[in-house]
């Protein structure tokens, strides 16, 4: 912004409410972007769990795609429709949910790095198959 002078002149002129410096990050309708982009994505996830969408249910919904058992895209294994359900479980709890890689390699048993590979994998799995945790039957 220029420095504590230049502030105090801006405030002067009224303009005391600037959300964003452009050296820094953009000017305030960048911002405005960004935060209202932000804020879509936490009103996404938030309308996913108040549909009832927890780990366990995306669960249900991955093996129901896969015809596994729920507990199978928990256990250890590298056959192929296992890997897929997990990286499509993965990528739905990531970006539906918004949990954290941290908690979804505790609970699957992987590597913190396994589980953002994962991620990419299961993206590209449920726009190459056309898969929505909500909305399309499989």
């Amino acid at each position: 912004m220029g420095g504590w002078s230049e502030i105090k002149k801006i405030r002067l002129r009224g303009m005391d409410r600037i959300k964003g410096d452009e050296r820094i990050l953009g000017d305030s309708d960048f911002v405005e972007s960004v935060l209202s982009e932000a804020n879509e994505t936490f009103d996404h996830r938030y309308e996913r769990k108040q549909q009832g969408y927890d780990m366990s249910r995306v669960a249900e919904r991955v093996a129901s795609i896969y015809g596994l058992d729920r507990d199978d895209i928990f256990q250890k294994g590298r056959q192929k429709d296992r890997v897929d359900a997990r990286d499509l479980f993965c990528f739905w709890c990531t970006r539906e949910l918004g949990l954290s890689q941290t908690e979804l390699a505790r609970s699957l048993g992987m590597t913190v790095p396994g589980i953002g590979y994962a991620v990419r994998r299961g993206e590209s799995i449920a726009v190459r198959e056309g898969y929505q945790l909500v909305g399309n039957v499989d």
